[in-house]
């Protein structure tokens, strides 16, 4: 059974889309930690990390960087956190969320976001990428 990361790659499942490439998409997390929170997902399904190839691993974090860059440039934070933990969704993704506090990175602090906000958001992302 697909993802529901496969299923967003697929355009079964609408995202707030920050980029995408031939292998690799880029989106805003739904239920964010912290304004600007994305999901950097490989179009393969793959659900460990460090079950990808060395290639595609190595191109998901050359990705990753340069949406973290990106969403550093648009939205006012102290630097870019990183994760990839991966147990609520069996499909690699990195978790790139804008800090100004630790608690953005404990996934137990979430912020609520209207649909208008998402956009904006990821409007403004794309603009540096």
């Amino acid at each position: 059974m697909a993802s529901i990361f496969t299923k967003i790659i697929n355009g079964e499942i609408p995202c707030y889309k920050i980029a995408e490439n031939e292998h690799f998409i880029a989106f805003l997390d739904v239920n964010p930690n912290a304004k600007g929170h994305t999901l950097c997902v490989p179009k393969k399904e793959v659900n460990k990390i460090f079950d990808l190839d060395d290639v595609l691993y190595t191109e998901l974090m050359a990705f990753s960087k340069r949406i973290a860059i990106a969403l550093e440039k648009a939205l006012p934070c102290k630097r870019i956190g990183m994760a990839v933990i991966g147990l609520e969704v069996p499909h690699v993704h990195v978790h790139l969320i804008p800090l100004n506090e630790m608690k953005e990175m404990t996934f137990q602090h979430k912020v609520s976001l209207s649909e208008d906000e998402f956009k904006a958001i990821a409007f403004a992302v794309q603009q540096y990428v």
